[in-house]
């Protein structure tokens, strides 16, 4: 149950990391709208990982 707990970690930060740089990139005109993009999918990545910790610990409890 550890490894799994672990995986589903690493993949999140991972998804996390490359949302972030492919963000980045694309036309100079939606760098503007990108910074916004970028923050709402980050918080959408936190409030995931913490939904995915709180459902690990319901299952195991």
């Amino acid at each position: 149950m550890n490894i799994a707990i672990i995986l589903v970690i690493i993949i999140g930060l991972l998804a996390l990391v490359g949302t972030v740089f492919l963000g980045g990139k694309g036309d100079h005109n939606y760098d503007n709208a990108t910074k916004g993009n970028i923050s709402r999918l980050s918080w959408i990545y936190i409030i995931l990982g913490i939904a995915v910790v709180i459902a690990f610990a319901v299952y195991l409890f």
